[in-house]
């Protein structure tokens, strides 16, 4: 983690119970499109599975693990940095949109916790889908700023040739074992 907290003392959440998801909806076509819900969504960036279509089966009887935030030992949603009702899916244009608030207004860990949510959505999710990543209006002193910077392919894909950045994101969506 890093060294001189930001937020020395975050409040920490209890994590919200998980709808489970029923098999009644799979096609028998293994190749099929299928849609993509906000708990899907959700699941993906707080859970990690395997699967080989989008609608993974097994997603809540898996050993799953949450992505952690880079400043804290706690995970991204038990700092209620990201919320279930905070994504929005619209499958039939396959547009993907996560608002996440950071703990404190001048969180400098902000883009990097964006793109922890960039990066995790990029290598689940099918390449069909427009992903915006946000911050909550008025929770960050440099909203404009870092919107702009989360969502310009240039600089995300800048960023991600950075390998100090790359192994504090992977850093982040490691599993960990607790």
């Amino acid at each position: 983690m890093v060294s001189g907290l930001i937020n020395a003392n975050p409040i920490i959440y209890e994590k919200k119970e998980r709808r489970a998801r029923t098999a009644t909806s799979l096609p028998d076509d293994d190749y099929a499109v299928e849609p993509i819900d906000q708990l899907e969504v959700f699941d993906i960036l707080f859970r990690i599975s395997n699967f080989v279509s989008v609608f993974v089966i097994f997603i809540c009887f898996s050993l799953f693990l949450d992505i952690k935030d880079p400043e804290h030992p706690y995970s991204l949603e038990e700092l209620k940095v990201i919320t279930e009702e905070a994504i929005e899916v619209n499958d039939q244009n396959s547009y993907v949109r996560v608002t996440f608030t950071p703990t404190v207004e001048h969180c400098s860990m902000a883009t990097i916790i964006g793109l922890c949510l960039r990066v995790k959505l990029m290598r689940s999710l099918p390449s069909r889908y427009k992903v915006d990543i946000r911050v909550a209006p008025g929770s960050h002193a440099t909203e404009a700023a870092v919107n702009k910077q989360l969502n310009d392919k240039e600089r995300v894909a800048a960023a991600l040739e950075n390998p100090n950045l790359v192994d504090m994101v992977d850093e982040c969506l490691a599993p960990s074992y607790y």
